[in-house]
């Protein structure tokens, strides 16, 4: 049987953590940046954690346990 092959658009969206938790990257990061405040594209640049609610679908997408 061939091996289960990882959504390719997933691994280069999510990153896991130490913990086994997943990272991503804030949206609304790319364009229509001047009527942005500095705060808000600031903020938009750290990463955020995946909502658990979330979690099962991407660990699924990623093929993780």
């Amino acid at each position: 049987m061939p091996k289960v092959k990882t959504k390719s658009s997933a691994k280069k969206r999510f990153t896991l953590t130490g913990t086994g938790k997943i990272r991503r990257k804030h949206a609304y990061k790319s364009h229509i940046l001047t009527k942005k405040s500095t705060k808000r594209k600031r903020n938009l640049t750290k990463m955020g954690m995946v909502h658990e609610s979330d979690e099962g679908r991407v660990k699924a997408m990623l093929r993780i346990g």
